[in-house]
């Protein structure tokens, strides 16, 4: 199986700020999208994104430091219910982004969740056929 090839540090930055990537990369933007860890990913990039905001405040806000963590924390915790309200939508932009079709993300995720419950079923299924096969049931 090719593995899609990934962006360097320059290019990811840039996605996660929301640039688009070349062709070359729109498979993994895909697999980023779809993989069991894309909520994972989404925070990764988030946090990024407000490393600079978080930095110049720290630093450039004058007063102690308990008021400056204060509003880096208030910051943090509106930017992180903003953005995890938006993540579905937000995924699926950077999607169509690279050539696919709305709802892709979605559907490809959904369809993913279905196998594992089902394959999850059907491996605590034969569990429960060896134990009832080992004690004589």
């Amino acid at each position: 199986m090719r593995t899609a090839p990934r962006p360097g540090p320059v290019r990811w930055v840039g996605y996660a700020f929301g640039a688009g990537l070349p062709e070359r990369y729109h498979e993994w933007v895909l697999r980023d999208i779809t993989a069991r860890t894309w909520w994972l990913r989404h925070l990764a990039r988030m946090s990024l994104q407000l490393a600079l905001p978080i930095a110049i405040i720290c630093v450039f806000t004058p007063g102690p430091a308990w008021i400056r963590i204060a509003m880096v924390a208030a910051g943090v915790m509106l930017a992180m219910i903003f953005s995890l309200a938006y993540m579905v939508e937000t995924s699926e932009h950077r999607l169509v982004k690279a050539g696919y079709a709305a709802g892709t993300g979605e559907r490809l995720r959904s369809q993913a969740a279905i196998t594992a419950q089902r394959d999850g079923n059907a491996r605590r299924r034969e569990r429960a056929a060896q134990r009832r096969a080992k004690h004589g049931h």
